[in-house]
């Protein structure tokens, strides 16, 4: 019996990755992500799978970011009944992050129906609260190089992959074929993570493209940081920077603490994080050192490095407050959450600062501030853009292309089949073209939905 790979997201665009691999009547989900970014991908989270959820038998994530596990809520809902394996980490930060995701969908339907802005009778979460909370017991954990049986037959190990805290890359053994995902790689030079490790011999490669056509700058975060935040401080500003909740938060507050001890920054300059899951998940890095290439002190100074904002009432209430202060608050490409609403209040004024942490996928308000428009459309209203915008460079915790080059030249012997997902059509183009013309490998870039061989 063959293997296929049916490419139902991840596939010509940088989100809403999930691969589903068919051996005979079986069928396994790696990766299980919303669509994000421009309306019509968003509008994909409402189409129903090709397949029933009720075949899919198992399903085996890479990490926790929504692109590759928000899906999960609507999945077991939809009639999914089976296991769901991921690493220690990922399993801690899916309960965070999907409960998370469910009651910001509620809320945003909820504003959206008070406020009339619906074109519909009445707007509706994706999921709720209550959906993703039931999925979360079927999260079954095995850590790094342990091989576990996702279905009787299927073998699967998971690698670190850097990037994110529990984040893996994926080797499936089905059908005589081994099958290896990447997920999403990290940097060989981040500030907090370790690098990936050597990937495993495979006949199939998927492997992500978000950088697949640029390479990181020479200058580490901390030198990109510190001459935009002193600019910041002289003129008496406030910064407001959107982050992930999951990793880049924890980067940010990182940088900035390793900044004021060298004296690059003054140690009075307050700094806040406003994302009750950012603050969870900074707490969590204490339980997962093992992916970590930080200290035991520099572990305990994330905790300790801002103040914690966790109610409405006390994020409110920092608009009282006078710069020059820092915001740290989720989401990474302004799409929701708390941070609109310090944008709406700070964007307008010149001497502000608005710090964008990295990628920001096309059709996010995080892409309309790093094109320099004049205004960004929040909660129905056009808000002017008087601040400064700043796009670190520096901040990615994605591999860029000589990276992702690099560990695929770790594999022991070459891999003879390798698709190129998760990245914008030009960068994954860009990929496959230098796989092709450096390392003399077939690759090919699938379209959504197809099916190819495993």
């Amino acid at each position: 019996m063959s293997v296929s790979i049916t490419f139902l997201g991840g596939a010509n665009t940088v989100t809403g990755s999930k691969y589903l691999v068919c051996h005979g009547s079986q069928r396994v989900l790696v990766d299980c992500g919303l669509f994000q970014g421009y309306k019509q991908l968003r509008l994909r989270n409402w189409n129903p799978l090709s397949v029933a959820p009720n075949r899919i038998e198992a399903v085996v994530l890479t990490h926790a970011h929504l692109d590759h596990s928000g899906y999960l809520p609507l999945l077991v809902r939809e009639g999914f009944q089976g296991p769901i394996f991921a690493t220690p980490g990922t399993r801690d930060l899916c309960g965070l992050l999907l409960p998370d995701s469910g009651h910001i969908q509620e809320e945003d339907a909820a504003y959206v129906n008070r406020h009339g802005l619906s074109k519909r009778e009445q707007a509706l979460p994706l999921y709720t609260l209550r959906d993703a909370k039931a999925c979360l017991p079927r999260i079954k954990a095995y850590g790094f190089g342990r091989t576990f049986e996702p279905l009787p037959g299927w073998h699967a190990t998971f690698t670190q992959a850097g990037h994110i805290l529990g984040a893996a890359s994926v080797l499936l053994e089905v059908g005589g074929r081994r099958i290896l995902f990447s997920g999403d790689l990290g940097r060989t030079d981040d500030l907090m993570m370790n690098p990936p490790e050597s990937a495993p011999a495979a006949d199939t490669v998927l492997i992500e493209s978000t950088y697949g056509d640029r390479e990181h700058p020479s200058e580490d975060l901390l030198a990109e940081l510190a001459p935009a935040l002193q600019r910041l401080i002289k003129r008496g500003g406030v910064a407001v920077v959107p982050v992930f909740a999951v990793g880049r938060a924890q980067a940010l507050l990182h940088a900035i603490t390793e900044l004021k001890n060298v004296g690059e920054l003054p140690k009075s300059v307050p700094v806040f994080l406003d994302s009750p899951m950012a603050i969870r998940t900074t707490h969590l890095f204490s339980e997962h050192t093992a992916t970590l290439r930080l200290t035991s002190r520099q572990i305990k100074d994330l905790t300790h490095c801002a103040t914690m904002i966790n109610t409405p009432e006390e994020s409110k209430a920092l608009a009282k407050r006078h710069g020059p202060m820092v915001i740290l608050s989720a989401s990474g490409m302004a799409t929701g959450g708390r941070v609109l609403h310090h944008l709406s209040l700070y964007a307008g004024d010149h001497r502000n600062m608005i710090i964008l942490t990295g990628y920001q996928a096309p059709g996010t308000r995080g892409a309309t501030l790093a094109s320099g428009a004049g205004s960004v459309r929040i909660h129905g209203h056009d808000v002017t853009v008087n601040a400064e915008i700043i796009q670190l460079q520096s901040a990615s915790a994605h591999a860029d292309a000589t990276q992702l080059m690099n560990w695929l030249r770790t594999m022991p012997k070459p891999a003879p089949q390798v698709y190129i997902v998760h990245g914008d059509m030009g960068a994954s183009d860009q990929l496959r073209s230098r796989i092709k013309r450096e390392l003399g490998w077939s690759a090919q870039v699938p379209e959504h939905g197809a099916t190819l061989p495993g």
